[in-house]
C-alpha cells in the first residue's frame, strides 16, 4: 500500500515537471503595450513640456523623454533607453510629441517584455528545483522506509539463520511483527522455538540412555566379574587340563566382555568430540558486534575491545557469549556488567549479572553435562549451556572460569591472542 503510495505520488510530480517544461517551450506570445496607459503618458508629458521640471510620473509604465536633439529631459529611473536607435533595439515605443503644433520632441516608452520573460522564467526554474528537492526527499525517506521494513530485517533472519545453522536455538528473533516480513519472521521464530523443544527432548532422551547405559554396564559387569572370578578360582583347582583350558577361555571372554561395555560406556559419554570447532586468526574488533547480538534484550553497556588479533572460531565464539546472555537473562534476569582486558597472552570478557551468585559449593559443577545450580528449579533448561562454552573455549585454547562476584554470578571468557598460544 505504501509503495502504490510512493509511486503514485512520483508520478505526478513527474508529470507536473514535464506540464512546467511543456509550456515554458510552447511558442511565447509577446507582451503588448497598454495603449491607454501610453496614450495617458503621452498626453501628460504634452501638457507639462512647457514646464517640464514639475512633470510627475502618473502611469505605471517607465519611459524617457528627449528633445529633437536627442538630449535627455526627463525618465523615470536609470537604465532606460536614451536615444532612438537603442530604443529601437530594445523595441521600444516610440512616439512624437507635439507643442505649438509641431513636433517638439519623443516619448520612448520602455518595453518590459524582458524582465517579465526573466521573472516567468525564474519562477519555472524555482517550481522545477522545488519539485526535485521534493522528489530528493520523498526518494530519501522511501529509501530509509525501505531500509528499516526491509533491507535491516534481512540482515536479522541472515544472522538468525547463521545462529540457527549452528545449533544455537536459545536466542529469540526481536523483530516487529507489523513490518512487511512480520508473518514470515514469526514463523521463523516458532521454527526456532520448536526446534529447541526438539532440542531439549533430545537432551533428555540422550541422558536417560546415558543412565540406561550406565546401569546396563553396572548390571553387566557385576556378573561378569562373577563368572570371571569363579572361572579363576576353577582353573586354579582344576587338575584336567582340558578343564584348566575351559576355565581360560571362559576368563577371556568376560575380559572380552568387559572391555566392549567399557567402550560402550565411554563413547556414550564422549559424543560432543563430534562437535566441531575450527579457530581461526580474527580481529579484536569483531568481538564487540558478537556480544551486541548476544545482548539482544540490551541489559548491558559494552565497553571498547582493546585492539588485538584473536585465535578464536567466530560462530562458536558467538555461541559461548549467546549461552552466558541467555543464562543470565533466564536465570537472574537483572542488567549485566560486561568488563574486557588484557591478561598476559589473552583477552578476558567477564560477563557478571546482579542476581546474586550461587552458592560456593555448586561452582565446581556448573561446567559438567547436565549439571545446574539449585536456584534453576522450575525454570526450563538442559543444563548444557556453561558446558559446552566451557567445551568450546578449551577447544580454541582458552578457557572458561566461573565465580562469584560482589554482586552476582561472573563468568570470565579467556580468548587466547594469536601468536601466544
Amino acid at each position: 500500500m505504501k509503495s502504490r503510495i510512493f509511486f503514485s505520488f512520483m508520478l505526478v510530480v513527474l508529470l507536473a515537471e514535464f506540464a512546467v517544461l511543456i509550456l515554458f517551450a510552447l511558442p511565447r506570445t509577446e507582451n503588448l503595450q497598454d495603449t491607454v496607459a501610453v496614450n495617458e503618458v503621452l498626453k501628460t508629458v504634452q501638457r507639462d513640456w512647457a514646464n517640464f521640471d514639475e512633470h510627475v510620473n502618473g502611469a505605471a509604465l517607465d519611459y524617457v523623454v528627449v528633445d529633437l536633439d536627442g538630449a535627455l529631459l526627463y525618465r523615470t529611473k536609470a537604465g532606460l533607453s536614451e536615444s532612438v536607435n537603442a530604443a529601437i533595439r530594445h523595441k521600444d515605443t516610440i512616439l512624437d510629441i507635439e507643442a505649438g503644433g509641431s513636433v517638439a520632441g519623443r516619448l520612448i516608452v520602455y518595453n518590459n517584455d524582458a524582465r517579465i520573460f526573466q521573472r516567468e522564467k525564474m519562477t519555472v526554474i524555482f517550481a522545477i528545483m522545488a519539485a526535485m528537492l521534493l522528489q530528493c526527499g520523498v526518494c530519501a525517506g522511501y529509501f530509509f522506509y525501505i531500509r528499516r521494513t526491509v533491507i535491516r530485517p534481512f540482515h536479522k533472519l541472515e544472522g538468525f539463520a547463521e545462529r540457527v545453522a549452528g545449533g544455537n536455538l536459545d536466542i529469540p528473533l526481536q523483530m516487529d511483527r507489523q513490518n512487511l516480513f512480520g508473518a514470515f519472521t514469526e514463523s521463523f521464530d516458532i521454527m526456532r522455538s520448536e526446534l529447541k523443544k526438539a532440542r531439549i527432548a533430545e537432551a533428555r532422551a540422550n541422558a536417560s540412555k546415558k543412565e540406561l547405559v550406565a546401569k546396563l554396564s553396572h548390571d553387566i559387569k557385576t556378573p561378569v566379574a562373577s563368572i570371571k572370578a569363579a572361572s579363576e578360582v576353577g582353573a586354579a583347582l582344576s587338575t584336567d587340563e582340558k578343564s584348566r583350558e575351559n576355565y581360560e577361555q571362559i576368563i577371556q571372554k568376560a575380559d572380552q566382555i568387559n572391555t566392549l561395555v567399557t567402550n560402550l560406556f565411554s563413547a556414550a559419554l564422549e559424543e560432543l568430540h563430534e562437535f566441531s570447532v575450527t579457530p581461526a586468526d580474527m580481529k579484536s574488533d569483531e568481538l564487540w558486534t558478537l556480544l551486541q547480538n548476544a545482548d539482544y534484550l540490551h541489559r548491558a553497556v559494552i565497553p571498547a575491545v582493546p585492539e588485538s588479533m584473536l585465535y578464536a572460531d567466530r560462530l562458536r565464539l558467538q555461541q559461548v557469549f549467546d549461552n552466558l546472555f541467555a543464562n543470565s537473562y533466564k536465570y537472574a534476569d537483572t542488567q549485566i556488567n560486561v568488563t574486557i582486558g588484557i591478561k598476559k597472552n589473552y583477552l578476558t570478557v567477564s560477563v557478571e549479572d546482579l542476581g546474586g551468585g550461587v552458592k560456593a559449593e555448586e561452582l565446581p559443577f556448573l561446567k559438567e553435562k547436565f549439571r545446574r545450580g539449585s536456584n534453576t528449579k522450575n525454570i526450563e533448561g538442559a543444563g548444557l549451556g556453561l558446558y559446552i562454552a566451557d567445551y568450546c573455549m578449551r577447544q580454541m585454547q582458552g578457557r572458561l572460569d566461573i565465580e562469584n562476584g560482589k554482586e552476582g554470578l561472573r563468568v570470565t571468557v579467556w580468548i587466547a591472542l594469536s601468536g601466544g598460544i
